[in-house]
């Protein structure tokens, strides 16, 4: 597809939609190998490279594992029909192998930081302009989602790429900075994984010891009060019994109060 203009790419793609859907219905039980490969028969290469990226293209990378491949998880007879390991919570981007890029050199532009953390337009920054603008902005109290909306982009870009530059800078052997954020910042697949591990009986303790957040974060994932877009069961608020208020408990006159069981006891005796 490299020989293709980014016109005749985009019209290639749209072409290939429909072949792209029909595997799909096919692969999800309508069909059966024959039908896919009767599909693909009349295909060429630059096709197929299209019908390729167009299928990658309907996968969400920021959704786990298992929930992508949930489908297939048991046969009608309830066994396990896929990989154990499917069924990890990871996401099919965390999933994908990382690109042995190098680190960006380490000069910083302060015009364009600068530029970035009030919202004006700036060219692409480097990674260690990226970093040091995030820094500023989490000095500000922003997090990764308000810098996303800051600067318009899609939900959890910003997220996306200090993950990203935290992997390369490991790879590197180099120390990575501390930016300031409010907390490590979870994934859908890790929120709900708490959220799950903490219904099925776990202690806030040992949630938060084994994600490496603390017990009030965790409490406040389970009441959905954090990542409150994620899915996962939400714990039930606990329920406050009230006592009696009216005049007649507070004053010693109600029929449970000790005035009125004395009252009683004198009754029973004469």
């Amino acid at each position: 597809m490299s020989a293709l203009s980014p016109e005749q790419r985009g019209d290639l793609a749209e072409q290939m939609l429909p072949t792209a859907a029909h595997l799909a219905v096919l692969v999800h039980g309508d069909g059966g190998p024959e039908d896919i490969a009767q599909a693909l028969a009349g295909l060429d290469e630059t096709q197929k490279n299209a019908l390729i990226v167009v299928l990658a293209g309907l996968v969400d990378p920021e959704q786990p594992v298992g929930k992508a491949l949930g489908w297939l998880d048991f046969n009608e007879h309830g066994a396990l029909t896929v990989p154990a390991s499917w069924s990890e919570p990871r996401s099919v981007r965390d999933l994908a192998p990382d690109a042995d890029e190098a680190v960006d050199g380490d000069y910083v532009d302060q015009v364009a930081v600068t530029r970035f953390v009030r919202g004006f337009h700036v060219d692409d920054l480097t990674d260690a302009e990226f970093l040091e603008a995030v820094k500023q902005c989490a000095a500000r109290g922003l997090s990764c989602a308000d810098i996303d909306v800051l600067r318009r982009w899609e939900r959890k870009t910003t997220e996306n790429r200090v993950n990203r530059l935290r992997k390369q800078y490991q790879r590197s052997g180099r120390e990575f900075p501390d930016l300031g954020l409010k907390g490590r910042v979870l994934t859908e697949a890790e929120v709900i994984a708490i959220r799950e591990r903490a219904a099925g009986g776990a202690t806030d303790l040992e949630v938060a010891m084994s994600f490496g957040v603390n017990q009030k974060t965790v409490a406040e994932i389970c009441r959905g009060k954090r990542y409150a877009q994620y899915g996962g069961p939400i714990r039930e608020p606990k329920k406050v019994q009230h006592l009696p208020g009216t005049r007649q408990n507070m004053c010693g006159h109600g029929d449970n109060s000790l005035a009125a069981k004395r009252k009683h006891e004198m009754g029973e005796a004469a």
